[in-house]
């Protein structure tokens, strides 16, 4: 049985609990992992105490050569690392190499941070008085990150976190934790300090030592919108700084004029690829108008039909199995709610098994129509293969429905009308909007985040959000008297008159 440890500085104590790692495609434990408690998160804090000065004294292009290396160092690693996560996510290894792919897009921007950190100078603002500020460091920053997205994710968090000066302590999901433990490998190939960026494994008993730890300033999470809102409770409580990114569920809004064959192959995607274990997945179709829906419906049910189901390193697999047995039959228990609702079951994944690999927890693809908002299979995230059409009448009900909605990640309207497509964006209470983008995900240059119960705080992921995030502002005013005894440089306050 492979052993998974943490990833810090000094011997880790053993472990008094460990928790099983799946092989999803074959249903059977590949390995175990260590799970740690306050004792060791101290152990940890009190090393990136130690190292954190001298990296934030490190001067900003240096720190963005350690940067650069690694990311050449996850380049060259790429397949390597994309079958390690395949292996213990579920996910296809073409998939796999988009997640690594998309957080090392957020590594590129971080090698910029040297010019992204500079600060504002006003020279003149009063007799002999400059004004400038800086960017600094906040110390030490924590990362509680999810299952679907054991590279990407991590890589968005202490990319930047460590690019601006910070020490970081990663706790990954216990589902799948190798990657984010061979990213720490090959940061610290890089050339990064010992204990700059360490891995610790936990469950509840560790999340609640990282937000109660008093030399943690920051905290960044995602996960489900109850974990979210706790996180963020308990954190700013004890004075952190905390975002905290929940559930989603995304809608596509599909107009008259839109070219269905488009949106099919979209939808296939978004719908359905990963397995559906993404929070920017897009589980809810909204046509507009009754012949638009039935349109639809007749073009999706043979192109889901042809979705090829495989294991995870099935070169010709759409989509390979969900993460755990337990999450298998949670997504077949909503499948199941629907049903009971009201809800046509359409095409039907319950029940799915694939040949060869009969303990997998493989779930088929699976379409529901006429859902309503009143249904809870509606109002929660479901996280798996299940595309659900929501029937609207008309544009109103059609941008009404997200933006009521308690969850405001992603939202696409597909349309070949400029102005419907313009006022969609403008008014829909979500927080990214895709224009014929099935997915939405900001490029690395700008900021991922969600709103309403998706989205705990106020400032983004990465991007120039990232940055305001990991770092403080100080202002300076300065002020160098040049000795004159006339008092013609004499500092005076400001008043009305």
């Amino acid at each position: 049985m492979r052993q998974i440890g943490h990833f810090i500085v000094g011997d880790s104590p053993a472990p008094s609990r460990k928790h099983q790692i799946w092989n999803p495609s074959t249903g059977e434990v590949q390995a175990e992992v260590a799970l740690g408690d306050a004792a060791l998160l101290a152990q940890a804090v009190a090393t990136a105490k130690r190292v954190q000065p001298a990296w934030a004294a490190t001067n900003p292009q240096r720190r963005a050569r350690v940067m650069f290396a690694f990311k050449e160092l996850v380049e060259a690693n790429m397949q390597s690392l994309a079958e390690m996560l395949s292996s213990e996510h579920g996910k296809t290894v073409p998939d796999a190499r988009g997640d690594v792919q998309r957080g090392l897009e957020v590594i590129e921007y971080a090698c910029g941070l040297p010019q992204i950190m500079k600060g504002e100078y006003t020279h003149g603002a009063g007799p002999g008085i400059d004004v400038f500020s800086m960017r600094q460091p906040l110390g030490i920053g924590v990362g509680i990150t999810p299952f679907n997205f054991p590279a990407m994710i991590p890589m968005w968090m202490f990319g930047m976190a460590c690019a601006a000066g910070n020490a970081f302590i990663l706790k990954p999901s216990e589902r799948d934790p190798s990657v984010p433990v061979r990213l720490a490998e090959l940061f610290l190939e890089a050339g990064a300090p010992e204990g700059l960026l360490q891995v610790v494994h936990g469950d509840k008993e560790m999340v609640d030592a990282i937000l109660d730890h008093p030399d943690i300033a920051a905290i960044s999470f995602v996960g489900s919108s109850d974990i979210a809102q706790y996180i963020y409770a308990r954190g700013t409580a004890n004075n952190k700084r905390v975002q905290a990114f929940g559930g989603a569920k995304n809608h596509g809004i599909v107009m008259p004029d839109a070219d269905l064959d488009q949106v099919v192959n979209d939808l296939a995607g978004a719908a359905f690829g990963s397995a559906g274990e993404r929070c920017m997945a897009l589980p809810v179709v909204v046509p507009v108008g009754e012949d638009t829906a039935n349109r639809l419906r007749e073009k999706l049910i043979p192109a889901i039909h042809a979705l090829r189901i495989g294991v995870a390193n099935d070169p010709d697999a759409d989509y390979g199995p969900v993460v755990t047995p337990e999450h298998k039959a949670r997504i077949e228990q909503w499948i199941t709610v629907a049903e009971e609702e009201g809800g046509e079951i359409v095409i039907d994944g319950r029940g799915f098994t694939l040949q060869g690999h009969e303990k997998g927890f493989f779930v088929g693809p699976t379409l529901i129509d006429h859902v309503t908002p009143q249904m809870t299979s509606y109002q929660e995230e479901i996280f798996g293969p299940v595309l659900q059409i929501v029937r609207a009448k008309d544009f109103e009900e059609a941008v009404r429905l997200p933006s009521e909605h308690q969850y405001g990640n992603g939202v696409a309207i597909f349309t070949r009308n400029g102005h419907a497509a313009r006022e969609f964006a403008a008014r829909v209470n979500v927080g990214m909007v895709g224009i014929n983008v099935p997915i939405p995900v900001p490029v690395a240059y700008h900021s991922f985040g969600g709103w309403k119960r998706s989205g705990f705080g106020d400032i983004d992921q990465y991007g120039t959000e990232g940055l305001r995030f990991w770092t403080k502002n100080k202002k300076v005013t300065q002020r160098w008297p040049d000795g004159s005894q006339d008092d013609s440089n004499a500092f005076v306050i400001p008043t009305m008159g």
